[in-house]
C-alpha cells in the first residue's frame, strides 16, 4: 500500500488534510481550511513543492 492524503473535519467544522505513511504512520498535517476545495488545494501544493524542498537544521 502506498502513502496516502486523509481529508477530514476538525471539531471546529474545518478541513484539514494527514499524510499517512504506507504502515499507516500519520508524517505529516496540514492546517484548517474554511472549505474543501481550499484544503483540496493544500494537498496539491504539498504534492507540487515537497520533492523541492530542502532539509534545514536548527539547533
Amino acid at each position: 500500500m502506498a502513502g496516502k492524503f486523509e481529508v477530514y473535519k476538525d471539531k471546529k467544522g474545518e478541513f484539514r488534510f494527514r499524510l499517512k505513511a504506507s504502515n499507516g504512520q500519520i508524517i505529516a498535517t496540514g492546517e484548517g481550511y474554511s472549505s474543501k476545495a481550499a484544503c483540496l488545494n493544500g494537498i496539491e501544493s504539498v504534492k507540487k513543492n515537497a520533492p523541492k524542498a530542502k532539509v534545514i537544521e536548527e539547533d
